[in-house]
């Protein structure tokens, strides 16, 4: 259970509100970070990118460019599968690539090895806009398994719901103005000024987007932990079943002893 699960202290708790709120703050970003990979997680995201883009800007050749793009996304892989780490943000880095080098190799113009990740971002960008206007915004499908809440937001904590929709319409307008900005460069710029535009966007709009969902989630009610309710009734159920055991032998050894 996080500290973000817990009922209000009491004032014999010797905790005051406002310390409650910033711990509540430290553990929605420390989620935050977890869900979207942090630090290493923008590092393992831009660095194929700036690897492809520093090598074609110098040397004008797409298949040096491209191997070493999927070279350093296979090495960030191994790193982490020699230091047990997760995989996802590794793993959806090197897929990123490969398709983007596919793409480029099949055209013959490297400017398309960005085309496959700038359809995913308005993809993206689609699903945050569409499914919070169904109800059920992408950010806390992504989320609520991290705070052990799955989607107990949706139909037993209006606040945190509400919260969920304003991450999600900011991550969905954050992503589309990016890809306002890239699509047009896509058919008017050249390779290595999209190339370096689209690096400078990796990492600016994410924080941004990030750092709203934390200021909206850290404001909200806390989540229900629903993998701890469920022990919780698993075990009332075992003592119940115990103590009805209990209960039926006492007669029987009543007869018996009589």
């Amino acid at each position: 259970m996080t500290s973000l699960d817990k009922p209000p202290a009491s004032p014999a708790s010797g905790a005051s509100p406002t310390s409650q709120d910033e711990e509540a703050k430290a553990v929605t970003e420390a989620a935050l970070f977890e869900a979207f990979g942090g630090l290493r997680g923008m590092v393992e995201t831009v660095l194929p990118g700036l690897l492809f883009v520093t090598i074609f800007t110098i040397n004008k050749d797409l298949h040096s460019s491209a191997i070493a793009a999927v070279a350093v996304s296979l090495l960030l892989v191994v790193v982490r599968l020699v230091r047990r780490d997760t995989l996802k943000h590794a793993f959806s880095g090197v897929f990123g690539v490969a398709f983007g080098v596919v793409f480029a190799m099949m055209t013959g113009d490297a400017k398309d090895f960005y085309l496959p990740g700038m359809i995913y971002t308005l993809g993206l960008a689609v699903a945050y806009i569409v499914t919070t206007l169904a109800g059920v915004p992408l950010i806390g499908l992504i989320l609520g398994p991290v705070f052990k809440e799955n989607l107990s937001w949706r139909t037993r904590n209006p606040g945190r719901r509400k919260a969920y929709a304003k991450a999600s319409w900011a991550w969905g307008l954050i992503l589309l103005a990016k890809c306002a900005i890239l699509f047009p460069l896509y058919w008017w710029a050249d390779t290595t000024q999209l190339g370096w535009v689209l690096i400078a966007l990796k990492i600016p709009p994410f924080l941004l987007a990030v750092y709203l969902t934390w200021v909206f989630l850290a404001k909200a009610p806390p989540p229900i932990d629903v993998f701890a309710e469920m022990e919780a009734e698993e075990q009332a159920e075992k003592e119940r079943k115990a103590a009805a055991a209990a209960t039926s032998e006492g007669p029987v050894r009543h007869r018996r002893d009589t």
